[in-house]
């Protein structure tokens, strides 16, 4: 989970951009995006026509109506519908709505009067439940009913393949006409169970598109944790998961939204939901299978829809705000404390425990993990060596040796360690029930987070799970975070402090989005070709109508002329065949480095022209280019992802990006605080440092590149299927960055 900072542009981005033609951005923070002459701000698209804000739909008569209708009710016994009438009856009593059987030969069901039809419906209702195998002759009599909502359980639809796929399409087209808003198919009752109404606190709401898998998360109930909304999302024929994020980040009572997804309809809608809860503070905690491609075809086949290139989700999910985590464990734990633990006052973690070996083993994972373990003062030390035995360590970890935790002094120093302005996060492994130490330890921490704004974490480490300690006092305590493993409280501690260092800085890209083509789009619409893929010198016209610096170079198509252009650029040179179905030049031998005098530049020429002529390759010309030697190799590029569209991609490049695959991604819009967190995802980011002697690389000239390609996709979003400048050369501080080569497809 990446924190995040947004500063402003530097003055040298600044003076580039506007020569280009662009205003630039400002840090001026915002959650709402100014709307143009008036206009509706959830109106607002960008300048590929996107949305820029969430469309929220109004759940509240879903998840609370005030009629509900049952269309397929039954009471016979043993049939399936009579179960799920009966818990919907029993549902509908706990939210106060009225209910109303439907089955064209039944007369009354549990004893409720039954209507024939829809047409017969006593009152306009506000959801439908659809126990039929086929919802779609039903959705346009709910339409003409005007109902608001409706569920179809029905499976058969994408999930089954190609014909269930089609199936799914006329019955979202169907629900589209009708203006009301689907549940399902292929959903289940989880929106419909009971919960404990016994329970405070800030709540989850859960999110899943398997309903099994969300099962964890209800039980969180039995530990005193509470839930609010229960959303089994289904095949997501018309509401989805973003649809529900979005509407839970608005709700009161929700201190965290748990999902588990399988496939994402839309890429661009699920970015506006988390947008929308990142500008709310509220967490959003996510499974997301597909990361090996034995999850994506499961997934595919149980939902019907794309799970997407892993690593683009991934860096989406990051670049919002979302967490996510691997298992219905980390699920559980996770937003649970993230719904319930109040923000932190400081970033620091002190693991304190009866064992010093317990303490070591704990640390080690978190300082791994990337959590700040700060050494205590030493005035601090020497407070706790009141109470603590001087032989015993308590710089952090603090091992207090067993003994003071069964006594007054065990408070003592709890206390004082979270008396330490440095401390956020206190963390007690208790490896095992060892009472009544133990039972006095997690006593005394139960008591110290009731008088604490710090976050106390308890992990019972005990298999049983019985003991009094455990189930009484550490679950009894709304202000202690207990977990059972290691890995789990560290997963969740990380999260916790990784979102609020995140939001509290966070500052929605959408704000900044461009809602006009600028200058340079003009000017590189001019050199798409539809369908082709640019010559190199093609491409980089395009890159140098957005700013982005190329070598000195022309385009020749002789020998004569091509002595004249090295004079003209300078030497030493270098040469490349250029043409628009060359992607690969260093393999086939069209590159010629370090040319030097007008007899190496004809034999170069010759033999470039030769070698495309003998593997059948059309040239528009070769170039002669300036040679740019010193820097760091970086390749910065544009893709387009089936649920995201245009993504942009920075790593490690030269002739070797395969192989190394030092590369990330982000999804547009982004800022320039993405830029530089991309760069510091990087293994080899070091060499931009500066490394055995070699000066550091100008990144403010790269960040300004990524920020100019970004821009590029965002423009040429529909037009660039590809977009691939390899090796761009970022030259040390202050000497900027230049493309040497770029491949450029059009959609």
């Amino acid at each position: 989970m990446l924190g995040s900072t947004h500063g402003t542009l530097t003055t040298h981005f600044r003076a580039r951009v506007e020569a280009c033609g662009e205003t630039p951005r400002t840090a001026v923070h915002s959650t709402t995006a100014p709307a143009a002459d008036g206009a509706d701000p959830a109106a607002a698209v960008d300048v590929s026509g996107r949305p820029l804000h969430a469309d929220v739909p109004d759940l509240d008569r879903f998840f609370r109506p005030e009629s509900v209708a049952v269309i397929g009710a039954s009471d016979a016994e043993g049939r399936p519908n009579t179960g799920i009438t009966r818990q919907l009856i029993a549902w509908a009593d706990r939210v106060g709505a009225r209910l109303h059987p439907v089955h064209p030969t039944r007369t009354t069901v549990f004893g409720l009067a039954c209507h024939a039809s829809v047409a017969d419906l006593p009152e306009q209702v506000d959801l439908a439940v659809l126990l039929v195998a086929d919802p779609l002759p039903v959705i346009e009599e709910l339409a003409e009913s005007k109902v608001k909502f409706a569920v179809a359980f029905a499976s058969g639809f994408a999930e089954t393949g190609d014909a269930g796929a089609a199936a799914q399409a006329r019955l979202a087209t169907a629900v589209q006409r009708s203006g009301l808003r689907l549940l399902g198919p292929n959903t289940n009752l989880n929106a419909f169970e009971e919960f404990r109404d016994d329970l405070d606190g800030p709540a989850i709401a859960l999110i899943t598109q398997s309903g099994h898998q969300g099962r964890p998360v209800y039980t969180l109930q039995e530990l005193g944790i509470r839930l609010s909304h229960w959303a089994p999302t289904g095949n997501e024929a018309d509401l989805e998961t973003s649809d529900f994020i979005s509407y839970f980040a608005e709700q009161p009572e929700v201190g965290a939204i748990a999902c588990y997804v399988e496939g994402l309809k839309d890429g661009r809608s699920f970015l506006l939901a988390a947008d929308r809860a990142a500008r709310a503070g509220v967490p959003v905690v996510a499974v997301k299978v597909g990361r090996t491609e034995t999850g994506a075809r499961m997934a595919a086949s149980h939902t019907g829809k794309l799970t997407g290139a892993d690593r683009v989700v991934d860096a989406a999910m990051r670049q919002f705000g979302v967490i996510r985590v691997d298992g219905l464990d980390e699920l559980q734990d996770t937003a649970a404390l993230l719904a319930r633990a109040r923000k932190p006052l400081a970033d620091g973690v002190v693991v304190y425990s009866i064992s010093g070996g317990t303490g070591a083993h704990f640390s080690d994972l978190a300082t791994e993990a990337g959590l700040s373990l700060p050494t205590l003062g030493r005035a601090k030390q020497d407070e706790l060596h009141q109470w603590i035995p001087e032989y015993l360590n308590v710089a952090n970890p603090v091992d207090n040796g067993g003994h003071p935790v069964g006594d007054w002094r065990g408070r003592k120093i709890i206390d004082a360690i979270l008396a330490d302005p440095a401390v956020g996060v206190l963390i007690c492994p208790i490896t095992g029930p060892f009472p009544p130490m133990s039972d006095k330890l997690a006593q005394d921490l139960v008591d110290a987070a009731e008088e604490s704004d710090k976050l106390i974490c308890v992990i019972w480490g005990s298999p049983v799970g019985t003991e009094d300690a455990y189930r009484t006092t550490l679950l009894g305590s709304s202000r202690v975070a207990t977990f059972r493993t290691f890995g789990n409280c560290i997963t969740a501690v990380r999260a916790y402090l990784g979102h609020h260092r995140f939001t509290g800085t966070y500052r929605s890209p959408f704000d900044d989005a461009p809602r006009t083509p600028s200058p340079s789009y003009r000017k590189a619409q001019a050199l798409m070709r539809p369908g082709q893929q640019l010559s190199e010198h093609a491409a980089k016209q395009l890159l140098r109508a957005y700013g982005i610096r190329v070598p000195r170079e022309q385009l020749v198509t002789s020998a004569a002329a091509a002595v004249r252009a090295a004079g003209l650029v300078g030497y030493p040179v270098v040469m490349k065949a250029s043409g628009p179905q060359l992607a690969h030049k260093t393999e086939l031998g069209l590159v010629k480095v370090g040319l030097t005098s007008a007899s190496q530049i004809r034999d170069a020429y010759r033999e470039l022209t030769d070698i495309a002529r003998f593997e059948n390759i059309p040239l528009d010309g070769v170039l002669v280019c300036q040679m740019v030697e010193k820097g760091v190799e970086m390749v910065v590029g544009v893709t387009q992802d089936d649920l995201f569209g245009p993504t942009v991609t920075v790593g490690l490049g030269g002739v070797l990006v395969e192989i190394l695959n030092d590369t990330t991604v982000r999804v547009p819009p982004f800022g320039e605080d993405q830029a530089r967190a991309m760069l510091g995802e990087l293994r080899g980011r070091a060499l931009l440092e500066g490394v055995r002697g070699a000066p550091p690389a100008d990144v403010e000239a790269l960040v300004e590149v990524i920020l100019r390609v970004q821009r590029m996709a965002l423009e040429l979003g529909g037009e660039l299927a590809e977009l691939d400048i390899n090796p761009l050369m970022v030259l040390p501080r202050g000497q900027g960055a230049v493309a040497l080569d770029a491949l450029a497809i059009c959609r």
